[in-house]
């Protein structure tokens, strides 16, 4: 039994390696004086400064940035919406409906983004921001929904009806009880959301247009071209604010407790 446990130890191990030893490597080559990228040759803090000298690189991270954000909100707004009115009312559709909605989250990247590219031309929606914003949002809100879902799952059904009788609106008991108490699943599903969006590639290809490059579809197309350190720093940049993003969140989970 206990060589059975070193070896799944051993295995955790080398998968963890795995997994982040390139991004150990591109965190250090990020401060590599180097401009061929593959040899160290010094200590430098050249390549960040170069990220805002680059105003493409830039103009992408700021339609990254926008898409996100507003993709985020949506998403909260309608993975908290539609949890709750699945936890409130029961009607016979809704396991067909939660399995509709949950089918973004393990369909293949590529076949949503033609499927997407394809509705948006038949419904003539010119690419752009609403085209990205409305496909990140497809497959980030289901990531709030389920987390939402199971917090709800904890709810004692009593708290909302003791507001009503106290006097309380629904909209009033649902701001003052159900939201504070979802507070920590909200945070975790925006995060999530705001991850994922940040960072998609795939379906971003098939629904952005030449004006609305994303930081990801900046990335990709200059990787094709050939290794180039700025790509490094600002990857380490991006790499820093998601830590940041899981410690604060931890945090105020947290005190939510």
């Amino acid at each position: 039994m206990k060589t059975v446990q070193r070896l799944l130890g051993f295995w955790t191990v080398l998968v963890m390696i795995f997994f982040y030893l390139p991004i150990v490597i591109l965190v250090g080559y990020s401060f590599n004086s180097s401009r061929l990228n593959i040899v160290w040759q010094g200590f430098t803090l050249d390549w960040y400064a170069a990220i805002w000298r680059d105003a493409v690189l830039v103009a992408s991270l700021y339609n990254s940035l926008y898409v996100a954000i507003v993709t985020t909100v949506l998403s909260v707004v309608l993975g908290t919406g539609g949890a709750w009115l699945l936890f409130r009312y029961r009607f016979p559709a809704v396991r067909l409906l939660s399995t509709l909605i949950f089918i973004p989250m393990i369909i293949p990247e590529v076949i949503m983004g033609v499927s997407l590219l394809i509705f948006f031309v038949a419904v003539h929606l010119e690419l752009g921001y609403a085209t990205i914003i409305i496909s990140h949002v497809t497959f980030c809100f289901p990531f709030v929904m389920v987390a939402v879902q199971a917090r709800l799952a904890g709810l004692d059904p009593s708290l909302e009806e003791a507001a009503q009788d106290l006097g309380a609106t629904p909209w009033q008991a649902f701001r003052k009880i159900l939201v504070p108490y979802l507070a920590p699943a909200i945070l975790s599903g925006a995060l999530m959301s705001f991850t994922l969006s940040l960072d998609e590639l795939i379906v971003t290809y098939f629904t952005a247009s030449a004006g609305t490059r994303t930081l990801p579809l900046e990335i990709f197309g200059r990787v094709k071209k050939g290794l180039d350190p700025t790509l490094n720093a600002i990857s380490t940049v991006f790499i820093l604010s998601t830590v940041v993003l899981v410690i604060v969140t931890e945090l105020l989970k947290k005190r939510e407790h």
